[in-house]
Formats: structure tokens, C-alpha cells, sequence
């Protein structure tokens, strides 16, 4: 059958955890709606089947594993009137930082908020489109650079302000380091289907109410610079991913400014590849390192 579609990992009715192209139900382009799929098999980033095998899908878990992400790569101030809302000029180069491994999770799994990131009430939202490295790239050109893409997933950069802005010293990962603040998926959506990454439209509701909405188009940095940039220099390996950066809307541009909450319910929706759903849970353990 070929290469995938929407690239799906998931727990199925056996317990196990299988690879597989996602069967959508008639009229809808989100895998989370996805029932079944078909099973995949061999390297999803190398030579890989999809097979007429069918397994129900119990639970979807992120696209890819941790084991198989060897960075986290992510962009600030990537859209225009993302910049302009927050008062600051456009930059002349991409913003870059990173995120550990351990930050990616399910498209459904709850994001834990720890005791320290709770103190100051600056949790925020970021709606992103998700680059997914497929094949080794190192000082491509922007012309050639989209033939490295395996697909296209989309994230949440959630984000502790004070941290990221007032007590990182510069640094913004310490505002947006912890595990799970990085959910993503539902499936990565094959370049092959997503010929136009630049023209979609992307979003975020909390408890079900529109705080973003914006279009890809209005990315400083468009898809094929931002891998062309990232990869002079430094080699970007197959299962990498590369959050985009978010639009207008974030809680820390908005009057008044908007935090995220206990309990909160955000979902994050790109055009043409589906949506991620995930709740805030406040954990209640003890802070150990002296802050």
C-alpha cells in the first residue's frame, strides 16, 4: 500500500502498541476520530509498509516516541501580529531554543503543571504547526529544504511567563522545560498531502471558547526558511521536530492577560491535520530545589 498518510501511534485492543495510517471517517481530516488504522510496518522514518491489517485504536499516543526525537527544536516571535501584540520588533533572524525530550506527549494526555510553575499564575498557551524531519539535512537550500519533510503535526509550546521571561535571566527554557508541556500530534500528515504548509488555517480554544485564530501564511519565517536556516551548521536527523512558533492570541497579549487555569480543557486545531486535546492538572508535590 505504500508510504502513509497520517502517521498514527497507538495503543490497541491487545494492549500493544503499533504504528499505523490512520482511517478517517467520511468528511473529517482529524485523526483523533479515527477508530482504526492500518498497520505499518518496518522504519516509519525509513523504509516503511502500510499494510491491509486493521487494529482498533484505544488510545492515541504521540507520533513518535521519545527514543526516536533526537531534538526539540522551537521558534519564538514567528508571526507578525504575534510580534506586534506583544510589543516587540520582527526579528531579523529566527528566535531558536529547545526543549528536552521529555516535553512531547499524547494529543489527549493531561499537561502537568508542578508545584513551582504554579506560584506566580503565568501559564500560557501556544498554538503550533509542527515540522517532522524525514531525512537527514545539512545546509539545505530554502528550494530544496520541504523534501525533507516527513509531515506535519501540530503542538502546544505551553509556557510559564515568569519563568520564560522574568526569572530565566535570558533563558527561555526555563519557562517551557517541563515534562508534557509539549503535547502534539494527533498524527503527522504526509508532505504528500500537505503540499502548502504556508496556507493553513490554525487555532486554540479554552473550554471550548476561540482565544486564537490565525493563518500559517502570517509566519515571519515560512516552513522552507526555517529548515533551510536551521540546518546550516547543524544536522537535522530524521524524527527531529520543530515547533513553528504561535500567532496572535496568547494569554501574555491579551487585556486583560488570560492564564491558564487548573482544570482547563485546551484544544489546538491545524487545518488539515487535526486537533489535540489536553487538560491542565495542577500536581500537588513538594518543591525539593531551593527557587
Amino acid at each position: 500500500m505504500g508510504s502513509f498518510s497520517r502517521l498514527v501511534r497507538f495503543i490497541a485492543s491487545d494492549g500493544n502498541t503499533y504504528f499505523g495510517d490512520a482511517i478517517l471517517p467520511t468528511g473529517t481530516y482529524d485523526a483523533r476520530k479515527a477508530t482504526h488504522a492500518f498497520l505499518i510496518e518496518g522504519d516509519v522514518l525509513g523504509d516503511h509498509t502500510v499494510t491491509s491489517e486493521k487494529k482498533e485504536i484505544i488510545k492515541l499516543l504521540s507520533p513518535l516516541s521519545w527514543d526516536q526525537i533526537h531534538t526539540v527544536r522551537l521558534l519564538g516571535l514567528n508571526y507578525a501580529k504575534h510580534a506586534k501584540e506583544i510589543n516587540l520588533p520582527k526579528p531579523k533572524y529566527p528566535v531558536l531554543f529547545f526543549k528536552p525530550v521529555t516535553s512531547i506527549t499524547d494529543p489527549e494526555s493531561p499537561i502537568p503543571i508542578p508545584k513551582f510553575a504554579q506560584i506566580d499564575n503565568e501559564l500560557d498557551y501556544e498554538c503550533e504547526l509542527v515540522i517532522v524531519i524525514g531525512k537527514k539535512a545539512y545546509n539545505v537550500s530554502e528550494e530544496e529544504a520541504l523534501n525533507y519533510v516527513l509531515g506535519y503535526a501540530v503542538g502546544n509550546d505551553v509556557s510559564q511567563r515568569a519563568w520564560q521571561i522574568k526569572k530565566g535571566g535570558g533563558q527561555w527554557s526555563l519557562g517551557k522545560m517541563c515534562d508534557g508541556w509539549a503535547p502534539m500530534g494527533p498524527a503527522i500528515v504526509s508532505s504528500e498531502i500537505i503540499k502548502d504548509p504556508q496556507n493553513l488555517k490554525i487555532s486554540t480554544k479554552i473550554n471550548g471558547e476561540t482565544v486564537q485564530s490565525e493563518n500559517t501564511s502570517d509566519q515571519i519565517f515560512g516552513i522552507a526558511r526555517t529548515i533551510s536556516f536551521l540546518s546550516q551548521g547543524s544536522t537535522l536527523l530524521p524524527g527531529d521536530v520543530i515547533f513553528t512558533g504561535t500567532p496572535s492570541g496568547v494569554g501574555m497579549g491579551r487585556k486583560p492577560q488570560y492564564w491558564l487555569r487548573d482544570g482547563d480543557i485546551v484544544e489546538i486545531e491545524l487545518e488539515n491535520v487535526g486537533t489535540i486535546e489536553n487538560k491542565v492538572i495542577y500536581q500537588h508535590d513538594i518543591i525539593k530545589a531551593k527557587l
